[in-house]
């Protein structure tokens, strides 16, 4: 009898996630035997629910907001994309040991050069937000030489923190909402607030946006997220939502589990069409 092996997403909430219907339709695709479970854990409970996951006999876990930093502390082994970005959003189970990986980053490159054909190197970024999404991106990105990449937040401290974490990868720097220098054109504007989920738009720089940007929303949803909607009304060239980093992120997630990457288009192509 083939066992199916046990996977699954945690984060507080997760009702929401598209995680299993992805993974699901990976595994169809690639012929892999497994079973991908929704996990609602209040980060209290954390420590205990993924270590009962491991000794069960579960082969890996994502994790999702708001775990991906505290998580680290229960590695054994992390990634050097997931040190350097201190968080974790896949975790596997080998050898009685927890190891950690970060495809937040990977997946957004690969949305953004490969699916949409975007050209980073030598590109003026701007990134609006300094939480752990943001954190999981800027090392990728400055991996591909944009010639500026500027981190804007609410408040400075929370962005300078980060900026000074990558400054030696690269040009990164940090500035608040309110004094985004525009000086010179962003081509990207990537939007990883929370405010695709809570609904309201954030002092966002309209002075930042012209008819070559590029702007992307981190959130996704049926309808146009509020950050895509202000993005368009702004008159940015494109304006595109999440849903190729979801399926690209989690397509590493699944190779780095099962050994195997799975075709990412046909799969974006229902996840957009059946959300």
């Amino acid at each position: 009898m083939t066992t199916t092996d046990r996977y699954g997403v945690m984060g507080y909430p997760v009702s929401h996630s598209r995680s299993p219907v992805i993974h699901r339709l990976f595994a169809l695709q690639t012929g892999q035997n497994i079973q991908y479970e929704l996990l609602q854990i209040t980060p209290e409970k954390l420590s205990v629910a993924v270590r009962q996951f491991q000794r069960t006999g579960g082969k890996g876990l994502n994790i999702t907001v708001p775990h991906k930093t505290e998580v680290t502390k229960l590695c054994d082994h992390l990634s050097e994309r997931a040190a350097t970005a201190g968080a974790a959003n896949t975790l596997s189970f080998r050898d009685g040991e927890i190891r950690g990986d970060n495809t937040d980053g990977i997946g957004l490159l690969r949305d953004l050069v490969i699916n949409l054909g975007v050209t980073l190197e030598g590109a003026n970024i701007l990134i609006l937000g300094a939480g752990g999404a943001t954190r999981g991106i800027v090392g990728p990105l400055v991996e591909m030489q944009p010639r500026s990449l500027c981190i804007a937040n609410r408040t400075l401290e929370k962005g300078q923190i980060l900026a000074d974490h990558f400054a030696q990868s690269g040009p990164v720097s940090a500035c608040r909402f309110d004094l985004v220098p525009v000086a010179e054109q962003y081509d990207l504007i990537i939007n990883a607030t929370s405010a695709g989920v809570t609904g309201d738009v954030p002092p966002y720089p309209a002075a930042a946006i012209s008819p070559g940007t590029l702007c992307y929303d981190l959130s996704y949803g049926l309808k146009p997220t509020p950050f895509s909607v202000w993005a368009r009304e702004q008159g940015a060239e494109r304006s595109i939502m999440g849903w190729g980093m979801l399926v690209e992120q989690a397509a590493e997630s699944f190779h780095i589990w099962r050994g195997v990457r799975p075709n990412t288009a046909p799969v974006l192509k229902q996840m957009k069409i059946t959300a």
